[in-house]
């Protein structure tokens, strides 16, 4: 996202999620006797939000991660839940949890049914916030009996050996589960509409994540000349993790102190002070992706989103991430690359691109 969409990018989410850190806290006191879930599997790939028990405790996964054992050190990945006894009482047991409230209070350890049929558990206080943000972790079970998967696991219209022929020439810092792991953020994300709908979303998304990051090649701005000069100082909370922080990183190169504050505080993780997170953890580099997507309209006049579920074009998509330098004749040969990724991304999935490609 280049300097040049100031103005234009300022927006942030209706409802933040101001406050939370990004690290998942262990579970409160009264929570500390829960029964063991599924113990710690090395060969199982845990995404973020999965649990396991080790040495007598609960562990909750806070991105992608396999062959890791649960610890509060190493990378880091995994968030201590506290003690755990016994084991988990069967999927379908007692299911007499309340339908989850906008805005409603829920002590920590809460429990409610959201609107998708799953149960989750605040890890915290929590003033009513959407299930799906990172201040609630996902119980895995139905009245029905069985396990209901999170939200955007298995809905997505790419297979990896898809993603793989769009990205040959990617670095492995952009996998295929860690891009899985991140839409779990955002379950209307490739899900809205008719499955020809929902393939055109997915092309489009990646066609543009294809050239904001040369391919999924470039996780960092490569012009280090710039990276000074996204600090917006007239925000009230400043640049605290310093002048050269904000550049550039990640599929949609997110840039500029404010965008690293809203995007952190919608995703639940401290972007504004540690925004190397988007760099340097696989799932979080691609979150902030899919928040700009779904939430954010630049200078265009909807989200991405919105403009590919309403059938508005994929040239709609390119004005609302960059239209302000390359519509309207600004730079056609950047349009052109973007479209003709999409073109290629719609052919791979089988699915016309329909009409309004450029902007």
């Amino acid at each position: 996202m280049s300097k040049n969409r100031l103005v234009s990018i300022m927006a942030t989410l209706g409802v933040a999620v101001a406050g939370f850190a990004a690290a998942l806290v262990p579970m409160t006191a009264s929570n500390a006797a829960e029964a063991c879930v599924a113990a710690y599997n090395s060969s199982t790939v845990y995404t973020g939000t999965m649990r396991a028990s080790y040495n007598s405790h609960n562990w909750t996964a806070k991105w992608w991660t396999q062959g890791e054992a649960p610890s509060t050190g190493g990378s880091g990945v995994w968030a201590d839940n506290g003690a755990c006894g016994g084991t988990t009482p069967p999927p379908g047991g007692t299911c007499n949890y309340p339908n989850w409230v906008a805005g409603q209070f829920y002590p920590a350890g809460s429990i409610v049914k959201y609107t998708n049929g799953g149960y989750y558990r605040a890890k915290n206080e929590n003033p009513g916030y959407d299930p799906i943000i990172s201040t609630w972790y996902w119980e895995p079970c139905t009245c029905g009996g069985g396990t209901t998967p999170p939200p955007g696991s298995g809905s997505f219209p790419v297979t990896e050996a898809q993603f793989q022929q769009m990205f040959p020439n990617r670095i492995p810092f952009y996998s295929y589960a860690g891009l899985i792991d991140a839409i779990k953020k955002y379950p209307a994300f490739t899900t809205t509409g008719s499955d020809t709908v929902k393939k055109q979303e997915a092309a489009a998304f990646l066609a543009n994540v294809n050239h904001e990051s040369g391919g999924l090649v470039y996780v960092e701005e490569i012009n280090q000349a710039n990276w000074p000069l996204y600090c917006d100082r007239s925000q009230s909370y400043g640049c605290p993790a310093g002048q050269n922080a904000y550049h550039g990183r990640g599929p949609i190169q997110l840039s500029w102190n404010f965008n690293y504050k809203a995007a952190g505080d919608a995703l639940g993780i401290d972007l504004l002070n540690n925004p190397d997170r988007v760099k340097n953890e696989t799932s979080v580099a691609y979150q902030t992706a899919v928040w700009y997507w779904m939430t954010q309209r630049g200078p265009g006049t909807m989200t991405p989103h919105d403009a590919m579920v309403n059938s508005r074009g994929f040239g709609e998509t390119i004005r609302s991430i960059n239209g302000s330098l390359e519509c309207n004749g600004g730079n056609p040969a950047q349009v052109q690359s973007r479209v003709d990724a999409y073109n290629r991304f719609a052919s791979i999935l089988g699915v016309s691109p329909g009409g309004n490609l450029y902007c």
